[in-house]
């Protein structure tokens, strides 16, 4: 609920603005796609499972659920990869250069984050690598216990966890570590606090609230990547039920942070919201009252 409401207001804000977006504002609202997308797909089924205390449905489904986490998965952390290079590249370049990233550039850079997350989701479905049920039955994700059993399961994993993992977690933490330095730097050279530009201020801001972003990510993530490769070197029978659950369930709540980061740091998110709060409060007011003029049942029950 958390995640479909929160990042639905992102999207309501983003199109309330759309001729004002910023290049990299665009990574931002591929993030809140690809959020809630995982909710819609993925949580009902995981959900009513849950209730069922086993998998509702056979492998059709498994292996859609296991297809779509994988493939939002992927999305948002090279999302995450992208948000941290630009924003690394703007702070680190001249105005006349920062704003050599137009819109299109970053289309079309989504356009392959959408595809590239689509071939490693579609891989396993054609021979490499394989989707299974996870250790307590009630989701299915990318079978880490075949690393062993076979050299297409250890194949497929490796590159995974390499291309899709490593790689685009250590180009966000160099991308943010050259930031601080540079951003440090240049209050060095500025003595007076009082003396820092808008611009200046404005551009930290922006960092943090993008670290955050990063880090609620990859953080709730952690846990469920240990747990994983647990399995990976061990049975799956060496984990309670409750030691992999719970990983899972942390890695699910990664979709709900970022509205609320939004909230914290950004003025503009928080008046647009105030906003589409006026809006709905209106139409709802104007719906009502006409509605109470026509029948005299509907005044009954708004009193």
């Amino acid at each position: 609920i958390l995640t479909i409401l929160g990042n639905s207001a992102v999207l309501a804000t983003a199109v309330q603005r759309s001729s004002l977006l910023k290049s990299p504002e665009l990574l931002t609202v591929n993030l809140a796609v690809a959020d809630i997308g995982m909710a819609i797909s993925m949580y009902p089924l995981a959900i009513a499972s849950a209730w069922n205390h086993a998998w509702l449905g056979g492998d059709a489904s498994c292996v859609y659920y296991a297809l779509m986490g994988f493939l939002f998965g992927v999305c948002s952390m090279m999302t995450l990869c992208a948000m941290a290079v630009i924003r690394f590249l703007v702070t680190n370049s001249s105005k006349s250069n920062s704003n050599k990233i137009t819109k299109n550039t970053v289309r079309i850079l989504i356009a392959f984050i959408w595809l590239y997350s689509l071939l490693w989701a579609i891989l396993p479905l054609v021979g490499w690598g394989y989707y299974g049920p996870e250790p307590f039955g009630i989701s299915c994700t990318i079978a880490w216990s075949k690393f062993h059993n076979s050299s297409n399961g250890f194949s497929f994993i490796l590159s995974m966890f390499l291309l899709c993992t490593v790689l685009p977690a250590l180009t966000i933490v160099a991308c943010y570590l050259g930031i601080a330095w540079k951003v440090h730097k240049a209050y060095q050279e500025i003595q007076n606090i009082d003396r820092i530009p808008n611009a200046a201020k404005l551009e930290k801001k922006l960092t943090l609230m993008a670290v955050l972003i990063s880090v609620g990510f990859l953080s709730s993530w952690t846990p469920y990547a240990a747990a994983s490769f647990w399995s990976i070197f061990n049975s799956s029978d060496s984990l309670q039920p409750v030691v992999t659950l719970l990983p899972c369930l942390f890695a699910k709540s990664s979709t709900a942070y970022n509205p609320f980061i939004y909230y914290i740091f950004s003025k503009t998110f928080r008046r647009e919201i105030k906003q589409l709060q006026c809006c709905c409060s209106w139409r709802v007011d104007f719906f009502s009252t006409n509605n109470s003029a026509e029948n005299p049942a509907s005044m009954m029950w708004s009193g």
